[in-house]
């Protein structure tokens, strides 16, 4: 739980980035391969997280709408741009609308009682999940997976040490 918003920003610019980094190794090409019944595709994934970070701050009364349509892109130009545009709001809204204090109040989030600087921990954590499915389906359609939190696979190779297994 975020109890600074400077923390949160910090936090969130790497994150943000992060993010960047898997939509950006995307290939529209396989936006729509579907490797399993039971998996989304990567663009509905992508299109989640794009969505999440609307849907999510809807709820945190600082004046974010969601209509609660469910994003699918089929460019990764267009993704990006989605993405940038809808955390760009929800920094603009969170920096003029709250303050450290106000982290530490209660909101109503998907029927239950969470403090505000929670629900910035889950937005967060939510979107590292979807990232993680993510990697996984990459690999699996042949697209090489960029490091988040360490080398990929790839990046061990190129600094001419053996991947762990």
């Amino acid at each position: 739980m975020f109890r600074q918003l400077s923390d949160f920003f910090e936090t969130w610019q790497y994150e943000r980035e992060a993010t960047e980094k898997i939509f950006s190794a995307l290939r529209s090409d396989v936006f729509t391969k579907k490797e399993n019944e039971n998996i989304r595709t990567l663009g509905r994934l992508a299109g989640h997280i794009v969505e999440s970070v609307t849907e999510l701050g809807s709820h945190l009364e600082i004046g974010i709408e969601y209509d609660d349509q469910v994003l699918k892109y089929d460019n990764v130009e267009i993704l990006l741009v989605a993405y940038r545009t809808a955390c760009n709001a929800l920094e603009i809204q969170l920096k003029s609308k709250w303050n450290d204090a106000q982290l530490d109040e209660p909101v109503n989030m998907y029927g239950e009682v969470w403090k505000k600087g929670k629900a910035l921990s889950v937005l967060i954590a939510h979107q590292a999940h979807h990232r993680a499915q993510m990697t996984v389906l990459m690999r699996l359609v042949g697209l090489k997976v960029p490091g988040v939190y360490g080398p990929s696979k790839e990046e061990w190779a190129a600094f001419g040490m053996p991947a762990m297994e």
